[in-house]
């Protein structure tokens, strides 16, 4: 059997930095024999300037709106950015499909090797199918009015039916509620079987109204349905912030992933830590910070989640709301906001945090017998990324 060896500046296992005297060892197809010394590795070493880290995990994109880019300008906030995909979305078949396929050949290039994905219909499936990429799908169901509710998961079958054909290790599939302030509690109740002992997820506390709207009532999520003609006397306000106002609805669901986060405070991390242990659900919080930085210029707590030992995960989001489809340029950005961060921690959080999130056991770490992919990141200095570090992927 012929191998392949890899040694670099420093091998990043997924949760250790190793020096270059450490040779990462793998087969052909790229399952991981061992990581060995240079004593013990033999010959035909390939010698590598960087890190070599396993392949990334993108816990958070939508590959449906990948024909919007640029589409919609920066610094909108969330309303009106919201207001723009519902009038943007629709264009031709023709050219959502090969901007679907552009953007996965991007990410490809970027070294993402797994994607959870957002889904409000099946048009993504083909591509999936292709199986370039690891894919979580989350078919992601709206309806905050309990009259539309009946109509909106019977679409949503649908929709998830097309989905189940795709079966393979490298697809998973479960259904998720798109926001606290998007979806009613009867549509809750018939989405939860399908999220059973799988994956969910939930955009959550991307704005600071989004809170205002559970608490009070009020809030710019008010003007949102009013363009939307939502008659609102059905809802009365719960007192809590929006994520404790819908948590217990992911009774059921062995992991959730929460995304963005921008506003979630330290009474949020302590009741999901409770429920977490109620429920037997773990919960990953997902950054997405260009997008946050695109829509809102905005930031997620993010000293505050390392602080409360939360689980991290790194998600770019979709190309309306970031310029490119970049793991790597993600955590440039909150390398350059979070100074204190180690990159290694970083790392982490873009590759094993992230499969273990997507329950993509084979990804995320040099571990033996995994098949994780390899990617070669340039330019790092003083184990700090520069604007120009580029992530290279190898396998």
């Amino acid at each position: 059997m012929a191998f392949r060896k890899f040694q670099a500046d420093q091998l990043f296992t997924g949760t250790t930095l190793l020096d270059s005297s450490n040779i990462l060892v793998i087969d052909e197809a790229g399952l991981v024999i061992d990581i060995v010394t240079i004593a013990d590795a033999g010959e035909e070493i390939q010698k590598l300037n960087g890190w070599i880290s396993p392949g990334f995990v993108n816990s958070h994109c939508h590959l449906e709106l990948s024909h919007m880019k640029g589409l919609i300008p920066e610094h909108t906030g969330l309303v009106d950015f919201v207001i723009s995909i519902i009038t943007h979305r629709y264009f031709p078949e023709e050219e959502i499909l090969q901007a679907m396929a552009d953007a996965e050949e991007t990410m490809l290039q970027n070294g993402i090797v797994a994607v959870g994905d957002i889904s409000n219909n099946a048009i993504s499936f083909a591509q999936k199918a292709k199986q370039r990429l690891s894919y979580y799908t989350f078919l992601e169901l709206s309806g905050f009015t309990p009259q539309v509710t009946p109509l909106r998961f019977e679409k949503g079958l649908e929709y998830y039916q097309q989905f189940q054909h795709i079966n393979s290790k490298n697809h998973s599939l479960s259904m998720a509620a798109h926001a606290p302030y998007s979806v009613s509690n009867e549509l809750w109740k018939l989405m939860q079987p399908y999220f059973e002992n799988k994956t969910t997820t939930l955009h959550n506390q991307e704005t600071a109204f989004e809170d205002d709207f559970f608490l009070n009532k009020t809030g710019d999520f008010m003007r949102l349905y009013e363009y939307l003609h939502v008659n609102l006397d059905f809802f009365s306000a719960t007192g809590k912030s929006s994520l404790q106002s819908v948590a217990s609805n992911f009774a059921g669901a062995s992991k959730t992933l929460l995304v963005h986060d921008v506003f979630t405070k330290q009474d949020d991390l302590q009741f999901i830590n409770d429920l977490s242990a109620d429920q037997h659900n773990q919960f990953y919080y997902c950054l997405c910070i260009n997008a946050n930085q695109y829509i809102s210029k905005a930031l997620p707590p993010i000293d505050l989640f390392r602080k409360n030992g939360c689980r991290i995960v790194v998600g770019t989001d979709s190309l309306a709301s970031n310029h490119q489809l970049n793991i790597l340029d993600e955590l440039k950005t909150i390398s350059r906001h979070f100074t204190n961060i180690p990159l290694q921690d970083q790392l982490q959080w873009a590759t094993l945090n992230g499969a273990q999130a997507l329950g993509f056991e084979h990804l995320g770490s040099f571990d033996k017998g995994k098949t994780p992919g390899i990617v070669l990141i340039d330019q790092i200095e003083n184990n700090i990324l520069t604007p120009n570090s580029k992530a290279k992927r190898l396998l």
